[in-house]
């Protein structure tokens, strides 16, 4: 309980710190979004909320809304569980032509930064193969990852085989920690499917994953990364860049209902994007974490509508 205590006196200083830091300047580059750009997003976000529902549901394609907006989802598997750990999907959807693996948030992640779940650590070279070895990550995510990544490989190349002659992409979403670990799972696919496969991100409310490093490799080996962070929600700042963390590039912040921007490089402190809109904890709003995303509220209300 001591540990903890420090531990969480620790994240409050690096979250609440973040404004002071010299090394945390603004950063010029944000650009506003267009209504098209915009609406691109909206089925990435309900691609994130059906990860929601239960796997029971997801198997069947049976899970209310979240599942009628998204017609012709040939799911392959599903795994978790409300006391299962990620809950998670793998399925094909036509209408983009690209494979989804949509992670569930677990629900843990705050609780994971107030003990050494939040330490940054190596990734496993014989997972990651080529990673340098300077690359740190959060073990809780790094973890949680793991734990299903064979099983969401099988699932993919599976529906690449099935798929082969349309080609498809890949896609990779979730909320919070779901984020994080879906980042991490298209680095871990990234290395063992097809190279002629094109992978893209997209992630909402995403704490930061890992350190410098990190971030410098996502930007470097993954050409589609977008974050979304919704207005001033509290996770996107956490865990503390004063804890050694940095976000990768991309991400695309909600100002307000059909007002987004585009945030160049990484982590921009720039008042319009996240790190700038909310300069600590306290300042944030954690009801902004859900949504809403142009609409769509990343919950499981949508599971039986």
């Amino acid at each position: 309980m001591v540990s903890s205590i420090i531990f969480l006196a620790t994240l409050l200083v690096g979250a609440s710190t973040i404004s002071a830091s010299p090394a945390l300047a603004s950063r010029a580059g944000v650009t506003s979004m267009t209504p098209q750009e915009i609406d691109a997003y909206t089925i990435y976000a309900k691609f994130a909320r059906a990860a929601s529902c239960s796997p029971a549901k997801l198997n069947t394609w049976s899970c209310g809304t979240a599942c009628t907006d998204l017609p012709g989802m040939d799911v392959k598997a599903t795994g978790g569980g409300i006391l299962l750990g990620v809950g998670w999907y793998v399925g094909y959807y036509p209408s983009l032509n690209t494979i989804v693996l949509s992670n569930r948030e677990t629900g843990g992640f705050l609780s994971d930064l107030f003990d050494g779940a939040s330490l940054l650590a190596p990734l496993n070279p014989q997972r990651f193969p080529g990673i340098p070895n300077n690359v740190q990550v959060h073990l809780g995510f790094q973890t949680n990852q793991a734990v299903s990544a064979e099983a969401k490989l099988a699932a993919v190349q599976s529906l690449l085989d099935k798929y082969e002659a349309q080609s498809p992409s890949i896609t990779f979403t979730g909320l919070g920690d779901g984020g994080a670990i879906a980042l991490i799972d298209a680095l871990y696919h990234s290395t063992r499917v097809p190279t002629t496969t094109t992978i893209k991100v997209v992630t909402h409310g995403m704490p930061r994953v890992g350190d410098q490093a990190f971030a410098d490799y996502v930007d470097n080996n993954l050409n589609d990364v977008s974050r979304i962070t919704n207005m001033k929600d509290i996770v996107p700042i956490t865990p503390g860049r004063n804890l050694g963390f940095l976000h990768s590039s991309g991400e695309k912040h909600i100002v307000a209902a059909g007002s987004w921007v585009a945030c160049a490089g990484q982590d921009n402190t720039d008042a319009l994007c996240i790190a700038g809109a909310v300069g600590d904890i306290l300042a944030g709003e954690m009801s902004d974490h859900r949504g809403p995303y142009e609409g769509i509220m990343i919950d499981n209300v949508a599971c039986d509508a």
